[in-house]
């Protein structure tokens, strides 16, 4: 049964999002079709609101700009299983870092606790980079949210 969190993040879930974790990102079209992705440039900006950067072109992208609600889901290791509500809104676009990527923050509405009573998370999503490229990117736009984070 999900228990409501409120709307600060736990420290074990901001423990994981500074190490750097996959996320799933839920958002909704204007048809009302659902939509979801993986996503891994996240950080936490203090305790109510979520950096991400996103791909200007991707579907949850124009969705979110059009709905502004969105629902990001976090499993991890140490039994870390969240759900968290936010209103998006662009900050910057393009990133400083790629032009085809935008930085949204998500501030936060709500959290709910997905731990279960009959099972625990022992690990989150695993993934590994596709080239040297796409590691210098990927670290590239996580120190650009680590920047922002303290700076807006």
């Amino acid at each position: 049964m999900a228990k409501h969190v409120g709307i600060k993040l736990p420290e074990d879930l901001v423990k994981v999002l500074k190490k750097g974790t996959v996320g799933t990102l839920a958002t909704f079209s204007e048809k009302g079709l659902p939509h979801t992705t993986p996503i891994q440039c996240v950080y936490p900006k203090g305790l109510e609101s979520i950096l991400m950067t996103i791909h200007k072109d991707h579907t949850g992208y124009h969705n979110m700009v059009w709905q502004k609600k969105v629902m990001i889901g976090f499993l991890d290791e140490g039994n870390v299983a969240y759900s968290v509500l936010g209103r998006a809104g662009v900050v910057r676009a393009p990133s400083l870092v790629h032009p085809l990527m935008n930085v949204v923050r998500i501030d936060i509405i709500d959290i709910k606790s997905d731990r279960s009573t009959l099972t625990r998370v022992e690990s989150g999503v695993r993934w590994s980079y596709a080239s040297w490229e796409a590691e210098e990117l990927s670290k590239g736009l996580i120190n650009e949210l680590k920047e922002l984070s303290e700076s807006l």
